[in-house]
């Protein structure tokens, strides 16, 4: 008999790479918490003002470096600097060195709770410029004068130095000032808008009387307590939102001349250079009509609508409008008008002055032009859809150009003078790294890098692919993560991650491929991870998140599936095995999938999911889904209620009692049917969580998961 025999080296090698696997260590859910699993960051990274000097914040001072000469570290402020100015006001001291905001190249500000102070170097001094009630929300600082804006309850208020303004009284709880309209769509991140010049405040007022009390409860008195939201459902009453000019000299209110009814939304809210005009966009609520209207400050009257777009399907500005300076007569709107994300050219009379990019890619952040006006800067897809990099086109001859080279995701921040830009950057060999560029792209300065903090864990192998969808044209990209250890040889359970609704992507050619810390914890636990981004997703086009339009569930199902019939490809792939796990819109996609395809998929986990659209608030599904009156054949086929006696398998359903996203009827009422059709599965709730679990919850979320298929997917 032959005998095999193993070189010594052979042997060597083996035993070395068996020690440094020992050496390895694995996740535990409790590690979610652990800081030194996240990339490494520079805090309170900023430019200086509109100079060519950046700062930061290391050991409790600020730090300079200029562009042109990034070896030379300046300590320009420290904490015991302000501590003892602050000392010498007999001022609360500083615990550590706050964040701080840029007002010039000269001066900064920043808060220590509810106290503003602004720090000037031409003379050293720290000035006490503003105080406001501590119980305020919502603050909006005006950036000019530190006068602070701010919320108690529904009414809205004005700190200016000594002197406290309140720009509302309203007695109506359910009339409200200042606060976020309409649920953050729209790009609408905040309630009020400082004017360039600090004497006056837009602000919204959103009447909602006639929009229902939804009943959340809090559990933690001693005898529960109703504590109801606002929550307006598709096709059902909605709030009525106005747009007023608060004058701090004249102290009076102006209210633009908008309709003013709830078939309205009011976006893109821009004041201009001048603080003469303010700019919005008035959005029908069927989200099919936009018109960007000019209006007088001083009297709230429409001077014109400088432009409209429309669309059969919908239409969705995120943005405002981006003036080319102070006292400029153009402004730069960005529009999916084309089927893309791109830059167009106005002046402020509303004529089209011309398409600034244009191409099948996306930009994705805009960054503003060089001080001649001679190119616009901005993020984009344009090397392909998992990537971002830093690109820029002439405005004369339209030229585009890509700065930034390594493939990944650069996120730029750039200096005013567009010289210098610092790009963080993630890529596949890269966590996190900070690099001073020029602008042409060649890096001056590492500033920091982290290739892999999980440099001490054992890790699956990733990969990123694409596949065809169903149409048998459409690109689909996938990332599949192999289990630790693993064996070409053997069967592997698998579990599916997934979103696949509209503003979410889930691969990029970033650290981890974009999976992040638990899809590779469940990997280490012997699963291949597979992830797949479905027509719905971002950044790919207007047609390809559009298609979705009034059939949610149909198109992303069937990309999904065709996912599932690539991983049944696979030879490591136990196709017995498969499970699905989504959160949000990934709980409907995957309790969709594991409903609507019995049979194909062993066990499912939903968390905080929509069960049927008329159970979800008026701006997104309405958008989407149109109205159950005018799309019934969608949402019935959407509802997974009608899909319960399907069920094969195991299911889990988690859910927050208090979730003001997708409330918690959405996951009762499908618990109800899958009892009323004797179906068995499992049932968790987070008591008091929202949409999503945060710190230790989290952890415990992690645990639930992943135990729940270690039992049914093994």
């Amino acid at each position: 008999m032959k005998r095999n025999i193993i070189s010594p080296v052979i042997l060597l090698i083996c035993c070395g790479i068996m020690n440094l696997n020992a050496q390895k260590k694995v996740f535990t859910a409790s590690d979610y918490l652990n800081r030194d699993l996240s990339p490494e960051s520079i805090n309170g990274l900023s430019w200086r003002g509109g100079t060519d000097a950046f700062t930061y914040i290391e050991n409790n001072s600020l730090i300079q470096k200029q562009a042109s000469a990034p070896d030379v570290a300046d300590t320009i402020l420290s904490l015991d600097k302000l501590n003892s100015l602050l000392r010498s006001q007999r001022q609360n001291e500083l615990r550590q060195f706050p964040s701080i905001s840029w007002m010039d190249e000269d001066r900064l500000w920043f808060r220590d709770r509810s106290v503003i102070y602004r720090y000037d170097f031409r003379n050293g001094s720290l000035t006490r410029v503003n105080e406001y009630d501590s119980r305020g929300n919502n603050v909006t600082i005006d950036g000019c004068r530190l006068n602070a804006a701010y919320t108690i309850e529904n009414n809205l208020y004005i700190a200016c130095g000594e002197n406290t303004v309140s720009v509302t009284d309203e007695r109506n709880a359910d009339i409200v000032y200042g606060h976020v309209p309409s649920r953050n769509e729209f790009g609408i991140n905040a309630g009020m808008y400082w004017s360039p010049d600090g004497d006056l405040l837009a602000f919204y007022k959103t009447d909602q009387t006639e929009v229902t009390d939804y009943p959340l409860v809090n559990i933690f008195d001693r005898i529960a307590k109703t504590a109801p939201d606002k929550y307006p459902m598709a096709g059902m009453k909605s709030q009525k939102v106005a747009l007023g000019i608060f004058n701090t000299l004249q102290n009076e209110i102006v209210w633009l001349q908008t309709p003013g009814s709830e078939n309205q939304y009011i976006t893109s809210v821009t004041w201009d250079p001048s603080s003469e005009f303010i700019y919005a966009g008035i959005l029908n609520r069927d989200q099919d009509h936009l018109m960007v209207n000019k209006y007088d400050v001083h009297s709230g009257k429409l001077i014109k609508t400088l432009f409209e777009e429309k669309d059969d399907r919908y239409v969705e500005p995120q943005h405002g409008l981006h003036f080319l300076g102070d006292g400029a007569s153009q402004f730069i709107w960005q529009s999916r008008r084309d089927g893309w994300n791109h830059l167009y050219l106005y002046d402020k009379e509303g004529n089209l002055v011309k398409q600034l990019t244009r191409g099948e890619w996306e930009v994705t952040n805009y960054l503003g032009t060089d001080p001649g006006r001679t190119a616009v800067w901005y993020e984009s897809t344009m090397a392909g859809p998992l990537e971002r990099h830093l690109c820029m086109t002439e405005i004369k001859s339209g030229k585009n150009r890509q700065i930034t080279s390594g493939e990944g995701v650069h996120g730029i921040r750039a200096s005013v003078s567009r010289n210098y830009f610092i790009d963080v950057f993630s890529g596949l060999q890269m966590a996190r790294a900070y690099y001073l560029i020029d602008k042409k792209g060649e890096v001056i300065s590492v500033l920091k890098e982290d290739a892999d903090p999980y440099s001490d864990y054992l890790k699956g192998e990733m990969s990123i692919f694409s596949i065809k969808a169903d149409d048998g044209k459409t690109d689909l990209w996938c990332r599949l993560i192999k289990p630790v250890g693993f064996d070409a040889s053997k069967k592997y359970p698998v579990l599916v991650y997934v979103y696949g609704g509209p503003h979410a992507q889930m691969i990029t050619r970033s650290w981890t491929g974009g999976a992040g810390f638990f899809l590779n914890y469940m990997a280490q636990q012997g699963f291949v991870v597979f992830t797949l981004d479905n027509r719905g997703s971002a950044n790919r086009g207007f047609e390809f998140e559009s298609i979705i339009h009034r059939q949610l569930g149909e198109t992303e199902i069937a990309d999904q599936m065709a996912g599932v019939k690539y991983l049944k490809t696979l030879p490591y792939v136990d196709a017995e095995k498969i499970g699905v796990d989504g959160w949000s819109y990934g709980g409907f996609m995957s309790l969709s999938l594991m409903l609507r395809n019995p049979g194909v998929f062993r066990a499912a986990c939903a968390g905080g999911p929509v069960t049927d659209w008329k159970w979800y608030e008026v701006m997104y599904g309405e958008r989407y889904m149109d109205t159950p009156m005018k799309n019934p054949e969608g949402y019935a086929k959407a509802a997974l209620l009608n899909y319960a006696k399907n069920l094969e398998g195991d299911l889990m359903i988690i859910h927050g009692t208090n979730d003001n996203t997708v409330v918690w009827q959405n996951s009762l009422a499908l618990m109800d049917e899958l009892i009323k059709q004797g179906k068995q599965f499992d049932y968790f709730v987070y008591p008091g969580a929202a949409h999503n679990m945060v710190g230790r919850a989290r952890v415990h979320l992690f645990e639930k998961i992943s135990g729940f298929f270690n039992e049914n997917l093994k």
